[in-house]
């Protein structure tokens, strides 16, 4: 897929108030800090299409971009970062919860994965959840430059053997990089697939 324009389209505090429209949805959601606006901004081509910010928490609000007028590239809060009052953190949650679960032409949730941690409870509950709710998602490693080839193929054999004390099967993964803009074409691949099959029902 080639991005021939991204443009963002508007904040939404609430799911209520999010576009109108029944363009498919891709959104992206992980815990703070996991390189998710780099990410973002990385598949898009466009550097500052989404705010990146070193402190955690930064994305508060939905966030809507239009991709090749055609879908739309979400930006959810993230999740796990202790310094956001507690009450936000409710806040958040039921945010993404209500987005998540109720949104219907939500197509895939990437939820990204820092590739150099060892698996995290919080994202073992989330993707069990996930799960769950039988919510159509995807596995993304971030910051996979920060890692040699040996060590990142170990961190990625290590979470895979993890989930499958969960998982009969995996759902997809993708390995990428904001830095080298590895997995960008693997992604766009993916999502446009989706595009093809909708268009086509």
């Amino acid at each position: 897929m080639v991005i021939r324009s991204a443009a963002f389209i508007k904040s939404s505090p609430k799911v209520e108030d999010c576009p109108s429209d029944s363009l498919p949805e891709y959104a992206f959601i992980g815990r703070s800090n996991v390189g998710k606006s780099s990410l973002i901004n990385m598949i898009t081509g466009l550097k500052t299409l989404a705010k990146t910010s070193g402190k955690p928490g930064k994305t508060q609000l939905i966030n809507h971009f239009i991709i090749n007028d055609k879908w739309y590239l979400v930006d959810l809060p993230g999740y796990g970062y202790a310094k956001v009052a507690k009450s936000q953190r409710e806040v958040f949650s039921d945010m993404n919860t209500k987005y998540i679960l109720g949104r219907e032409n939500l197509q895939c949730l990437f939820l990204l994965i820092d590739s150099r941690l060892e698996p995290q409870k919080i994202d073992e509950t989330f993707i069990n959840w996930l799960g769950a709710h039988q919510v159509p998602f995807a596995l993304v490693f971030t910051k996979s430059d920060k890692l040699s080839p040996n060590n990142l193929i170990s961190s990625i054999a290590r979470y895979k053997k993890h989930l499958y004390e969960f998982w009969e099967e995996l759902p997809p993964m993708f390995i990428c990089s904001a830095v080298t803009r590895i997995g960008r074409d693997e992604v766009l691949s993916y999502i446009n697939d989706i595009n093809i099959k909708l268009a086509n029902q």
